[in-house]
This record gives C-alpha cells, structure tokens and sequence, in this order.
C-alpha cells in the first residue's frame, strides 16, 4: 500500500507539473496586453517601465521559472510565516505572485478572501447532494419500477437536463420577487455574530446551495442507481441471500459497498465541476467567490490570477483522483495495491 502511495504521489506531482506548464503556456500565448487598459495620456516610454516592472518582456522560460518559484516556494512560505508567527523570507524584498488588476495585490491574498464564500456554498451544496443522491439511488434500485423509482428517474433526468443558470433564475423568480421568501443577492459582508445573523446567513444559502446540490443531486442519484443495478443480480448476492442474511444486511453490506466504487470515482471527480458550476451560481446571486474572482480577471486581462485559480482547479482534480484511489481499497479489500 506505501509503495503504491507513493508512486501515485510521484505521478500525481509530475501531473501537476505537466499542467501547469500547460495553463501557464496557453495562457501566455493569449491575446491581450494588460498595458492597453492604461489611459492612453500615458508616454510610451513610462507604458514600457511598466511592462518592464511587471516582467512582460522576460523570454518564456525565465518567466515560467519565476512563477513555479512563486507559486511552490514563495507562497507556500508566506503563508506559512503568517500562520505561525515566524520569519524564514524577508516580505519586504521578496518578489510575490501579484495581480495585474488589483493594483499589485498578491494573488494568493485575494483567493483566501474570495476561498470562505465559495467553500460554504460549494461544501453544503456538494454535502447535500451526496446525502440525498445515495440513498435515493439506492431505494430506486432496491425498488425497481416502483413509484419511487419513476418519481426518482424523474428527479434525475430534470436535475440533470437544467443546467444551473436557468434553476437559479427560477428560484429568484418564485423564492424572492413572488414570495420574498429569500434574498436574491448573497451579502458576503455578513457576519454572524448572533442568532438573527445566523438566520440571515442560512437563508441568503438556501438557494444558490438548492441550486448546486440540485444538479449534483440529480447525477450521482442516476449512476448509484445503475451501479446498484448492475450488482443485484450477480452470484455473490444470491449467495448471502440463500445463508439467510437480512435483505436490508445484504443491500447495505454487500451490494452498496460494491456499487459505491464507481460513484466514489463521480464523487472525487464532481468536486472540481461543481466549482465550475459555482462560477455560474456566483454570478446570478452575486456571490464574491473564486468564481466571481475568475470572471473578473478574465475581464481586464489578469493572467497571473487566471493562471492560479485555473491551477487550483486542476489541482484538486488530481488531488482527488488520488484519494478517490485510496477509498477503492477501502471499499473493496479484494483491489491489490501492489
């Protein structure tokens, strides 16, 4: 098991590092010149000290270097040193990842305010549609061609057929112009602090996490119900049935560990689409998060930024791939991991 730990470490790092020559070559050969959203009264001369101060005219490699320097060791330091209170690089001399449109604020500072809003929607949405998705695909199965099911598949094929920008204006529509149940736009100012805060917080949630778990919901709840599906009839099941085991015994103990290995794989690899998914929702109920962020630098031409959030997202792409891994030994002890 450590041996094979560690050679998927070692490929899930040369992984990252092959993507991230990748995002960052891509998104250097992008059109654009952050330059051009200066006034035009500036001189050509002080526009060409600024392309020099921001390291434009640096050749492809020196400037790839500088940013796996930054982006590995700088960083990582930084936030170190801010978390335990000790200095091992000097802040006022070293060079740090900043953003080109937020007047030279680091970039990893602007995503940890932005982390918090896009956590507490994406974690409980994504919370949400595991805890009804499982079960509700379980039952469908269990109960094949009963009301459930049809009322299951239903759920499924529209949760999944919407994509999240309509289901988002839908509820605004009937939640906060007709019932003024909810508010149609997130305060990320709020602060609990009290009871009344709490309650606001939750509310101004409801929605774009309804919105989100709904569409996660809808596709995990239709593959655990195939997976189920696929192992009901086979012999190892009707084995333990015919030594008298308990039907509830036998669906949880047996057929659902089995059928939960593929929907480990949807689980690991739906938490980087559902941040995806979030940059839509952010956008309709005006959410400050890392997709709002992403829209934003996308819009003057912040390469630094759009660089590091598109990073992230492979980042966790990889990140679960691996602890999706991990879980299938978990899951089915006859997986070898040698």
């Amino acid at each position: 098991m450590s041996n094979y730990l560690i050679r998927r470490v070692i490929t899930a790092i040369i992984t990252l590092f092959a993507i991230s020559f990748v995002v960052f070559g891509v998104l250097e050969l992008a059109p654009g010149d952050p330059t051009s959203a200066l006034p035009e009264t500036i001189r050509p001369e002080v526009r060409q000290m600024i392309r020099e101060a921001m390291g434009l005219n640096e050749p492809f490699h020196i400037k790839y270097a500088l940013w796996l320097r930054q982006f590995f060791y700088i960083e990582p330091v930084m936030l170190l040193q801010k978390s335990l209170g000790v200095q091992i690089i000097d802040p006022a001399t070293t060079v740090r990842l900043t953003s080109w449109g937020s007047r030279g604020t680091p970039v990893f500072d602007l995503i940890a305010q932005r982390v918090p809003q896009t956590l507490w929607v994406v974690g409980l949405a994504y919370v949400m549609a595991i805890v009804i998705a499982i079960p509700l695909g379980v039952i469908s199965a269990v109960k094949q061609y009963s009301l459930i099911d049809q009322l299951g598949t239903v759920f499924s094929v529209f949760g999944y057929s919407i994509p999240t920008f309509f289901t988002g204006l839908l509820f605004i529509i009937i939640f906060s112009v007709k019932l003024k149940w909810f508010p149609s736009i997130y305060n990320t100012n709020l602060q609990v602090t009290d009871w009344a805060s709490f309650v606001a917080q939750i509310k101004q949630a409801i929605m774009p996490v309804t919105v989100l778990g709904f569409f996660q919901a809808a596709a995990l709840a239709r593959f655990t119900r195939s997976s189920m599906l696929d192992n009901i009839p086979m012999d190892y099941v009707r084995t333990v049935r015919a030594k008298g085991f308990h039907e509830r015994y036998i669906v949880i103990r047996h057929i659902l560990r089995n059928s939960l290995i593929p929907v480990v794989t949807l689980i690991a690899l739906g938490v980087p689409t559902i941040f995806g998914g979030a940059i839509i929702t952010e956008q309709i109920f005006r959410i400050n998060g890392l997709g709002a962020l992403l829209i934003s630098a996308i819009q003057v031409n912040d390469i630094p930024l759009i660089q590091t959030i598109v990073f992230i997202f492979a980042f966790l792409i990889v990140v679960f791939n691996l602890i999706a891994d991990v879980v299938y030994g978990v899951l089915d002890p006859r997986i070898s991991y040698s």
